[in-house]
């Protein structure tokens, strides 16, 4: 039985890197960036360099011409500081995401799986940490800053393609995932004794495993569709965390999404050493 192709946007980034492993191994991958190598300098195998900024979609419509679905990680980071880089770079971010999901639904793809962000809640956090308010769910919009604000541009895109009414009826089925911290050194990185800020890194751990599990659940489920009936999903992309803020409650009963991993358990020791770290401060 042939592969699933599917088209990979920002697959030199570190959000594919931690999924290229995993979907390598499953699917016949169309892999696109702007460069061939990572943060590191090392060269990913089988990238083409496009330029999904660019306005004109025939220079790129090959690439996802045939495939199924597309997985949408391309991120532009405008360097420099202050109010006008930030706005401007995330209004860029937005034009390279409606060129993604125009030329995708041009092409006939099926799917597009994007990789938003826990961010896109922030306005939420700090009354989550301090107990005020109740698990962010995935309906809650709200940030306090230009790139949580772009996030939530940037799903409701998404929204607009999924509805289909702008498009004569024919959807763009889409997941939107606001991914935790994909990383191994969150709570090792936080002061010493900060309890706070080591039950941050605990709430938004997903490991590499549960990352993969979760996209590729989202792009092979047959049915996708939410209350209404809109093929549009948003799911929190954290593993399965004693200290989550965020719930992943949807991604269970939608796509069957079971984390393997939870970060209390895999930081056991570092978990300790903060612990009577902050006891010592008393």
């Amino acid at each position: 039985m042939p592969k699933r192709k599917v088209v990979i946007t920002g697959a030199s980034g570190a959000i594919a890197g931690v999924l290229l492993p995993a979907l390598r191994e499953r699917y016949d991958l169309r892999l696109l960036d702007t460069q061939k190598t990572d943060k590191d300098g090392a060269e990913v195998a089988g990238v083409h360099v496009v330029d999904l900024l660019d306005k004109d979609r025939d220079l790129y419509r090959h690439h996802f011409a045939g495939a199924d679905a597309v997985v949408h990680c391309a991120y532009y980071r405008q360097h420099g500081q202050g109010d006008d880089v930030y706005f401007s770079s995330e209004l860029a971010n937005l034009q390279l995401t409606y060129n993604v999901y125009q030329v995708a639904w041009e092409e006939g793809l099926r799917r597009l799986v994007a990789a938003s962000t826990n961010h896109a809640a922030d306005l939420y956090e700090t009354y989550a940490l301090d107990g005020v308010a109740p698990m962010i769910t995935p309906n809650m919009n709200g940030s306090d800053n230009w790139y949580g604000w772009a996030k939530i541009a940037f799903e409701q895109i998404g929204q607009v393609y999924a509805s289909g009414v702008s498009h004569g009826g024919r959807p763009l089925e889409n997941v939107q995932i606001r991914i935790g911290g994909p990383r191994e050194t969150d709570v090792e990185n936080a002061p010493l004794g900060d309890l706070r800020r080591m039950r941050r890194a605990l709430a938004v751990y997903i490991s590499q495993r549960d990352m993969a599990q979760l996209v590729t659940k989202s792009i092979e489920i047959a049915d996708i569709r939410d209350e209404l009936g809109l093929p549009f999903q948003i799911f929190y992309g954290i593993s399965d965390n004693p200290h989550a803020i965020w719930s992943i409650a949807n991604a269970r009963r939608v796509i069957g999404y079971d984390p393997q991993d939870n970060s209390e358990e895999r930081f056991f020791d570092l978990i300790q050493a903060h612990m009577q770290a902050a006891a010592s401060l008393d």
